[in-house]
This record gives C-alpha cells, structure tokens and sequence, in this order.
C-alpha cells in the first residue's frame, strides 16, 4: 500500500516480512508487503500516488492596471508578498489587465475567480470575491459612501485585506510598504523596481527632457509595457522582475525588439504633437483625434512647449477615444486645479495632477468638445 504524494528511492534489501519507509519532510508513508526471499534489490524509480487528502495550488489572479508601469510593477511587488507571507503554500498567479474604457469604471465581478483575487493600482470593485486591494489614485472608488463603507470593513487579517492612501506617488510603493509594515515583509531585491516605478508613476524627473530620453532602458521597458502590458505580457515579465533587477530586465533582447517599432512610431507621435498643439493661455491643447495612434510619448508636449501649466491632449486608439490631462510639474508655476476631479465629471479620474476620461469612437466630437472646455477651465 502507497499513500502520499511522492518518494524517491535506490534501493532496498530485506529478508521475509515487512518493510516500512516514512519520509517525514514530505509527509509520504511507504508501506510494501514482500514475499519472503533471501534477498530483495529494488531497482531506480519514482512512485508518484494521488492521496484525497492533497490540496491544489492555490490560483490567485491578480487584476492590475494594464499598459501601465506601475500597473506591472505592483502585480510584482503584489506577487512577492503573497509568496512571502506563506512559503510552504502553492500558488499559481494569473494575471488580469485592467483598462478604463467607455462604460468601464470598474472590473466585473466575473474577473475575481480564483482562490484568492487582488484589485491593484485600480478602481474598486465591491465582491465577496475580494481578498486584496491596493490603489493610490484619489478616484479609487465610484463614491464617498462606496469609500466609506469598503475602509470600515478593512482588516489586516482578511478576509478582504484592503489597502487605500492617495498621497502616495506610487501603488507599487504602497504596496511595499503595507509588506513591512503589516506583514514583516521585506522587499531589498525588488528596490530598483519600486524606485523606478515612483519615478515614471509621479513624473519624477529632473526635467521633461529627461522624461522623454529614450536611451535609458528601464523608460524603453516602460514604452513597452504601456504598448503591450496585456495579461499575457505581464504572466511572461513577473516571473523575470522577480528573479532579476529591472535593469536587468529592461535590456533583455525581447524588450528591446518590442521597443524599435515603438521608438518610430514615437517620433511620429512627437511630430503630430508639435503640428498640432495649440496654446491656449497657459494650457497646450493638442488634438490627435485624426488617426488612431499606434504609440504614444509621455511629457513630450512639456518638453516641446515648456512654458505650458496644463496640457489637454485628445487621442486616438482602435477602440476608444481618451482626452487625457496632465499639469506639468518643472514649468515652474504652481497647480491651481484638481484634475482628477475635473476627469471625474466625465466618467474619468487619475491624481490631482494627472487625469483623463475616455469616450467611444462613435463620439469623437463630444471628446472634441471635453478637451476644449477643459482647456478653458484650466487657463481661467
């Protein structure tokens, strides 16, 4: 009789009766009956048996922002601390990309179907399903009540560990954080990560020239993720953000592949913008609403029009209009105005400092019209 999950072995020897073998690591008992003999060689083998008593992996889908860096680098950070709270447990991660489209404002609820399911850098969804959620933007819930009534049931221990602060840069830094803090986690390893995630995440650069340099390869990397960050992306460079820094990660050939079709197709992008921004006061109004754009190049509308507060920026993909806003932090001039707020009245949210609202293709003059009273808003 065999009960257990595996044992591996040489060989024995015996004579008439009974051998028994427990392998107490594994918690497996051999128990063989052998019919009397001088002698008894067994040769190299493995014995595999399926005891009732042995529990599946735990699945766990982690649902983050997608085409985001600090989307990408939250389901990280997210996947070391859950490997670290519980080491002997098994775990499979499935990863879910979350975007904001029209109609949109949160996940469905048929997304959280695993044993354990986290909402990362995203707007809430109310489940039972729910065991983890993180998120850092100001519009992190459809309402103040929604708000309210989710933090009064939060609880370190579960069974929904929920983990909200909008003053943070970054959700990849709460995240990290919330792992010292609560859980005695520590994240050495993963510190390039999370720095460099707060650096793209809150435009932390010395200057906007700096932010759109595309010859440092942890910004190719991010290019990357906003282009192809989909599920199956980011199921393929978790595994290698764990295992390596992101330095290291970012000049891999794969990503630098990815990468030359996006750095044409940035130039082009570049090129759109400066052919069509309109100043409007302080604000930069850019409408890109023409053709569907194939990549795009954060802050390049600070660095070719520096002396711009705001910039108001109408873009064009296959399957949605967005009208995206940000403040633009080395002008020099302080931010007046609460973006994310002024997102919100059309469905949309972000930070204080950097918002937007999408709108069906079928709508490209109402997204028009947004861009346009917003960018008055913000220059009065």
């Amino acid at each position: 009789m065999f009960v257990g999950r595996s044992l591996e072995f040489l060989s024995f020897t015996g004579r008439s009766g009974e051998i028994r073998r427990a392998n107490v690591a594994r918690r497996t008992i051999l128990e063989i009956d052998l019919p009397p003999a001088s002698f008894v060689r067994m040769p190299v083998c493995r014995l595999r048996a399926t005891a009732s008593h042995v529990q599946k992996p735990k699945n766990v889908v982690v649902a983050t922002h997608g085409h985001c860096f600090d989307g990408m680098a939250s389901a990280a950070v997210f996947h070391h601390l859950v490997r670290s709270i519980a080491p002997s447990e098994q775990r499979t991660f499935r990863y879910r990309s979350c975007g904001y489209g029209p109609g949109m404002s949160m996940i469905p609820e048929a997304w959280l179907d695993g044993d354990e399911n986290a909402i990362l850098d995203f707007r809430y969804t109310k489940s039972p399903r729910l065991t983890w959620f993180f998120d850092h933007h100001v519009t992190g819930f459809g309402s103040v009540e929604e708000q309210n009534e989710a933090l009064e049931k939060h609880s370190v221990e579960g069974p929904t560990r929920l983990f909200y602060e909008p003053t943070y840069s970054s959700c990849t830094k709460l995240i990290a954080d919330v792992a010292a803090k609560h859980f005695d986690v520590g994240c050495k390893d993963l510190e390039p990560l999370i720095r460099w995630a707060d650096i793209i995440d809150a435009a932390r650069f010395s200057s906007a020239e700096q932010a759109v340099d595309r010859s440092e390869p942890v910004l190719q990397l991010a290019a990357v993720v906003e282009h192809h960050g989909d599920g199956a992306f980011l199921s393929g460079i978790v595994p290698k953000l764990l295992e390596k820094p992101v330095e290291e990660v970012a000049k891999d050939p794969q990503v630098a592949r990815l990468f030359r079709p996006i750095a044409v197709a940035q130039d082009a992008f570049a090129a759109r913008v400066r052919q069509n921004g309109v100043v409007m006061g302080s604000v930069v109004l850019v409408d890109l609403s023409d053709a569907a754009m194939d990549a795009s190049l954060k802050f390049i509308a600070y660095a070719l029009y520096p002396r711009c507060v705001y910039s108001v920026t109408v873009l064009r993909s296959k399957h949605h209009c967005k009208v995206s806003v940000g403040y633009n932090p080395w002008s020099g001039v302080e931010r007046r105005h609460d973006i994310a707020s002024i997102c919100r009245r059309y469905d949309g949210g972000g930070h204080p400092v950097v918002g937007a609202a999408t709108f069906p293709l079928s709508d490209v003059a109402r997204a028009r019209e947004v861009a346009a009273a917003i960018a008055r808003e913000l220059d009065s």
